[in-house]
């Protein structure tokens, strides 16, 4: 099934009882920090505290009964695997949850709480895992980022941003497999409109940036980053080639900027995001990409999901 604006418009319409849609806020206090017009789209506001959800019940929603019987499984850093696990509950369906060994305690024990079982397995292993234990129980696998279904329910907020502010000049998205970018870069762009839309990945983890300068999907080394739901070491087979047509560019963010990212959206912004959901504004603060003083940018807070000890460590960090 190929992602288009109108398979998006119709996952829009599919979703829309489960799901809310997030604000698009001015944050002006921002201005100052960022050197452009700033604006957030909160996705820390969806269901489970991250876009993911969007997706999770998309592909959920599409399921035969015996599928549902049969109960699913997927592989997940945190994020998804939550939205998996609260989507499960809510149309009763039993859940497995693949976590790497790098994923937060914090949204690991979210997962349980919504009930799902989790697997834990060495992060390098995880999709491998989930893939087998699918044959072996008969689950259907759901992908967290390389499924068209997930990719047109992430592309929902994208149709959300044009109709909140249809004229902001540029969008920047977290990226990690691609599935947010993939969808929003689809319902945005192939809507005509005249918005700049670029990705944003840890610089530990620039498998988009490499695939892109090679013009082919490359896996990168695994690496630690404090945006602990952006460590997929490759782009997804649907989602390169999306962002290879569409995007305007890959911005990459250290660790230090991420870090000073999530502190300024806490301390100027008063928004609570997970690091990963920072990494677009880090990006800018990194120097990857210079808007101008009359830009209007809108960065996407992908996720909130942050416990008290990765806070805690903001403690003596400096964005000033």
């Amino acid at each position: 099934m190929a992602v288009t604006l109108e398979s998006i418009k119709e996952a829009q319409l599919k979703i829309a009882p489960y799901i809310v849609e997030t604000p698009l806020l001015r944050a002006d206090a921002l201005d100052e920090f960022l050197g452009c017009e700033v604006y957030l789209k909160l996705e820390n506001m969806q269901v489970t505290q991250s876009f993911k959800y969007r997706g999770a019940i998309s592909k959920m929603l599409t399921l035969s009964m015996e599928e549902k019987q049969n109960g699913i499984i997927t592989a997940s850093s945190g994020n998804h695997g939550k939205a998996v696990a609260h989507a499960a509950r809510t149309l009763g369906i039993t859940a497995t949850v693949v976590v790497p060994d790098t994923a937060s305690p914090f949204k690991v024990g979210a997962i349980k709480q919504l009930g799902a079982t989790v697997i834990e397995c060495d992060v390098t292993e995880r999709f491998a895992m989930s893939a087998r234990l699918a044959e072996a129980h008969g689950y259907t696998l759901f992908h967290p980022y390389d499924d068209a279904e997930i990719i047109m329910g992430q592309g929902t907020a994208g149709l959300e941003i044009m109709s909140q502010h249809p004229a902001l000049d540029t969008v920047i998205v977290p990226t990690s497999g691609g599935g947010l970018l993939g969808g929003i870069l689809t319902a945005i762009k192939q809507s005509k409109a005249d918005i700049s839309i670029l990705g944003a990945e840890p610089h530990n983890m620039p498998r988009y940036s490499e695939s892109l300068a090679q013009k082919k999907r490359v896996k990168v080394e695994s690496t630690s980053t404090i945006a602990d739901a952006l460590v997929t070491d490759q782009p997804g087979e649907r989602n390169f080639p999306i962002v290879q047509m569409y995007a305007d560019g890959m911005l990459k963010a250290s660790e230090t900027s991420i870090s000073k990212a999530t502190k300024l959206l806490l301390m100027e912004g008063k928004i609570l995001a997970e690091p990963s959901g920072a990494i677009s504004l880090a990006a800018i603060l990194d120097g990857s990409y210079l808007p101008a003083a009359d830009e209007k940018v809108c960065f996407v807070i992908s996720g909130g999901n942050v416990g008290f000890e990765q806070l805690a460590q903001l403690e003596t960090v400096q964005y000033e």
